[in-house]
């Protein structure tokens, strides 16, 4: 809405700039000629108004096709948003395909692993609760309010850590790294939830995740306090010991009294319809007032 009144805004100040820095050159032209030409005014007079009258509609031509461009640009752009919030939905739709699709073994090679993410992974193993990592803070995710907060600076007060734990896979021979889900702050110490701090080995199904980039603003991780913000594939490895993979447990392998798995959030931002509207409405409004001036010839 605010798009829309500048653009008209800025059209009217347009439409009068140009009458206003045309007209009274005009008349002061014109003014000048006849003072300077008292006896033979007829003649001089009718040139300068024909030349006034020229230059006129010269400068209403090159108006005429400038303003034009509002509504095209307006136009091109609707329709550009319209093809982006396709886009965006195809890659919703891929991405909860992925993170719903059947698991399937989990792969050690590294050239395949990194065209798999979100792809859902099945391992068998024990978790090694004494090497647990913190990335936080963190709240649970909720891809119903996710969606609806999209582009908000903040989101939901309650605040948490996902624990990030190694897991032995005994089929397999090696250590992964398992972010079991979420835990609010009071559970982050594992004395307070030892129900779900099992020995034995389990069956885990996740979702498989690459290393993060820290984006701007994100604390750089605290290594030494075990504060991570962003997952780093390589330092967590480095800590614990483990392999540079790393899952996303999904809520069906949440432990009783364990972490709250299905963490992996996969809610995109997508306000194209929106901008699709701004965009549209622009058009169809600055197109009326092209309309209105130059061909039905209302004064704006």
């Amino acid at each position: 809405m605010s798009s829309l009144k500048f653009t008209l805004a800025s059209s009217f100040n347009i439409l009068k700039t140009v009458r206003s820095n045309t007209y009274p050159k005009r008349t002061i032209f014109t003014q000048f000629h006849f003072k300077l030409l008292k006896g033979r005014c007829v003649l001089p007079c009718r040139q300068s108004g024909s030349t006034a009258s020229g230059a006129e509609k010269g400068e209403d031509t090159v108006l005429k096709w400038f303003l034009l461009l509002i509504p095209v640009s307006t136009f091109g752009l609707g329709t550009w948003q319209v093809k982006r919030r396709q886009w965006k939905l195809q890659m919703i739709a891929d991405l909860n395909s992925l993170t719903t699709a059947e698991p399937i073994n989990l792969p050690v090679d590294p050239m395949e692993l990194n065209s798999l993410e979100y792809r859902r992974v099945k391992v068998h193993g024990r978790y090694d609760h004494s090497q647990e990592l913190y990335i936080l803070p963190r709240s649970p995710v909720d891809p119903d309010r996710e969606a609806r907060e999209a582009g908000r600076l903040s989101s939901s007060g309650e605040s948490g850590a996902n624990v990030i734990t190694p897991f032995y896979c005994t089929d397999l021979g090696i250590s992964i790294l398992v972010n079991r889900g979420y835990v609010p702050k009071n559970k982050i110490r594992p004395e307070t939830r030892m129900k779900g701090q099992v020995s034995d080995e389990v069956d885990v199904v996740g979702v498989l995740r690459l290393t993060e980039q820290r984006k701007p603003f994100v604390p750089h991780n605290n290594v030494e306090g075990n504060r991570w913000h962003y997952r780093d594939l390589e330092a967590m490895a480095r800590v614990t010991g483990a392999e540079p993979i790393f899952i996303d447990a999904v809520l069906e392998s949440t432990i009783p009294g364990g972490p709250i798995g299905g963490q992996t959030r996969v809610t995109l931002r997508n306000e194209h319809m929106q901008y699709i509207a701004t965009w549209y409405g622009l058009c169809s409004a600055t197109s009326y007032m092209w309309y209105a001036k130059f061909i039905k010839g209302v004064r704006l």
